[in-house]
């Protein structure tokens, strides 16, 4: 049986806010409205050149998550500060969010598409694992599905990994995902063995939830942000958080 967590990614309500400029549709509204329907956190992904969340819509969600909801900020560790960006760490270490996870992409990149590459990465995250979990974080580390050794994101101190389930989420909109489920289940696994708790995100929405959890066990957390969004332009926020949250009540009877 599983307790897996929901947390909602609201960047996509920040990139219909600032393709119109403005204020609407305002950030802060909407990480309350998916509060109050039960969610039990909010994912943020600031990055650099601020095309969606920004460093100040960081601010304004850290005390309305505080003693309430987990607050988790995802980013690249390896982006310096820009402009108003003042870098992942110094943003962490202002806001003190309950989750940082650590995530390899570029401005280049629409998304994410790619976990890190442990063997080559792990130099340069050492010292900034270390940094953030000074600021009383949980750090996480976003990885490729299939991947089975897992001891180095232990020895860096690393508490979670993400697995991201992107190429998942693909296979099972064209009928055939279980290899793509293996790949995530060998990994849930060898983050066990590791030490380290587990949790997912990408792509996954109420269509492939189910079979997700169904097949990877021990999935503490996902973050659910573009779709949920989108079909919560049909259904509404609140209703739309609240299938979510029934399918992960499915899963855990």
């Amino acid at each position: 049986m599983q307790n897996t967590r929901l947390s909602v990614n609201v960047n996509k309500i920040a990139v219909l806010r600032n393709s119109r400029g403005g204020a609407e549709p305002d950030v802060e509204r909407a990480a309350r409205t998916v509060l109050d329907a039960g969610a039990h956190g909010i994912t943020v992904h600031p990055r650099p050149d601020e095309r969606h969340i920004r460093a100040s819509d960081v601010r304004r969600l850290a005390p309305l998550c505080r003693g309430r909801a987990e607050f988790n900020i995802e980013g690249n560790p390896f982006a310096g500060a820009r402009g108003p960006y003042p870098g992942l760490l110094a943003l962490c270490e202002e806001t003190g969010p309950d989750q940082v996870t650590l995530v390899p992409d570029g401005d280049d990149q629409i998304t994410s598409d790619h976990g890190f590459d442990l063997v080559r990465d792990a130099e340069r995250l050492a010292p900034l694992v270390a940094a953030l979990a000074r600021t009383g974080a949980r750090v996480s580390l976003f990885i490729d599905a299939g991947v089975q050794d897992l001891s180095l994101a232990a020895q860096l101190g690393a508490d979670r990994i993400e697995i991201y389930t992107g190429p998942f989420a693909a296979a099972h909109a064209a009928g055939d995902a279980g290899a793509a489920l293996r790949d995530c289940a060998l990994t849930a696994a060898a983050a066990a063995r590791a030490g380290l708790g587990v949790n997912a995100g990408h792509d996954l929405c109420q269509a492939n939830l189910g079979a997700f959890l169904a097949g990877v066990d021990g999935v503490m957390e996902v973050s659910i942000g573009h779709a949920l969004v989108g079909e919560a332009l049909y259904a509404g926020l609140e209703a739309t958080v609240g299938r979510y949250l029934d399918i992960l009540g499915a899963t855990r009877g």
